[in-house]
């Protein structure tokens, strides 16, 4: 039950160097999965960059006894009469088709499907096809028995908000997650956790990963109890309550864009940089965020996403600087997955590029990525003895 990723260092000539520390004692094996050719990941460059319509929105509006459809996109094709929905500060941009009889106020749902466009040429698919399985290398490799050192071990910080978490940014051992860079403590006793947890003001926002913790905390503190708010679907807003221990704990979804084949509710959909400037703040304030739902579209949407985010976080601190913000990296995702849309080739991207954007900021990094590599998961929602291991990190953090 132990796991740990490794580091590839490319001189750019052909030739790579896999670093991999030595974390625990006894039998090491190492394994090396190659997952795509260059040119593979040249053609899921090229045809991530290229356009928009990999998936089709399909807008909801209201009109009377009966809805509406829509086309609608973070970009569109079309001269028809368009609804825009902007956000000129930080400009960001969704548009719908305008319905003949509808207003644009009247958007009120939203789902998702795919369009079945491919930007990737017959050989291009061909060529991922054949690797989208992975060629282990094992070559070379022989199992490394790894002694006990006479060092005195070095007595490692409490982990907190502000440090750097290195790459890798720790391994598995016995199932618990342990870290490269400071100390943490098991918390695991309902006791100790409720007492962590008293008079928390506890928001998440982001994608179906994070949603993972609220059920989570349900079951493993029997006291916190879901509030009714009148919202419907698996989108929709989550609240936990423990009125008698002053905590609040809340999901809510990110903004456009949003995929999934189930209608969810616009009604207050907004984006994270606008949940976080609505946040007072204070040191018994935590905020979470996660970016999922990204991987469809050009790069660009992620990197101006991720920008602003980063800028609403520094307003956040400005204002309340005890307020504790914590960055959840994306989780690895099921290998066979269509590489050209959802592939962990974007996600490795989208996960370099928040660690740089984020890297001078007094966040907090649970490295999800790191994690579900560790422990193997390649699953886009990981077990509960996962995420067991990232709610723990995130109360190492606020407690």
């Amino acid at each position: 039950m132990a796991g740990a990723s490794g580091q590839m260092t490319d001189f750019n000539n052909g030739t790579y160097l896999v670093s991999f520390t030595l974390f625990w004692v006894g039998k090491v094996s190492v394994s090396l999965l190659l997952i795509h050719p260059s040119e593979g990941a040249s053609a899921l460059w090229k045809a991530r960059n290229k356009g928009y319509d990999k998936v089709i929105f399909m807008g909801q509006f209201a009109n009377g006894t009966y809805p509406i459809f829509s086309d609608c996109g973070l970009l569109l094709n079309t001269s028809a009469e368009l609804c825009q929905y902007l956000d000129h500060r930080d400009q960001e941009a969704f548009y719908c088709v305008k319905p003949q009889q509808a207003s644009c106020d009247a958007l009120t749902h939203m789902k998702t499907r795919s369009s079945g466009i491919s930007y990737l040429s017959l050989k291009e698919k061909n060529l991922l096809h054949k690797s989208n399985g992975g060629i282990e290398i094992m070559r070379g490799f022989e199992p490394i028995t790894v002694s006990q050192c006479n060092n005195v071990e070095t007595v490692r910080e409490k982990c907190q908000i502000g440090m750097k978490s290195p790459i890798p940014s720790g391994y598995s051992l016995q199932g618990k997650w342990n870290p490269a860079f400071c100390k943490l403590t098991q918390l695991s006793n309902v006791d100790v956790i409720n007492d962590c947890l008293k008079g928390k003001l506890i928001y998440l926002m982001g994608d179906s990963t994070l949603r993972q913790w609220m059920d989570y905390f349900s079951r493993l503190v029997k006291t916190l109890k879901y509030f009714d708010h009148h919202g419907s679907g698996p989108f929709k807003k989550y609240i936990l309550l423990d009125p008698e221990r002053h905590i609040h704990i809340q999901w809510k979804k990110h903004g456009h864009p949003f995929v999934t084949n189930q209608l969810y509710s616009l009604k207050n959909n907004e984006y994270i940089t606008r949940e976080i400037d609505r946040v007072a703040g204070d040191r018994n304030t935590a905020i979470v965020i996660t970016l999922g739902h990204f991987r469809l579209f050009p790069v660009h949407i992620f990197i101006r996403r991720v920008i602003n985010i980063q800028r609403a976080i520094r307003r956040l601190l400005l204002r309340s600087p005890d307020t504790k913000v914590i960055l959840k990296a994306e989780n690895i995702r099921e290998m066979h997955n269509e590489a050209e849309q959802v592939g962990d080739f974007h996600g490795n991207i989208q996960y370099l590029i928040m660690r740089d954007i984020f890297r001078d900021l007094n966040v907090g990094i649970i490295d999800a990525w790191d994690m579900t590599i560790a422990y193997d998961s390649r699953i886009l929602h990981p077990p509960n003895s996962v995420i067991e291991n990232q709610i723990n990190m995130f109360l190492n953090y606020i407690c």
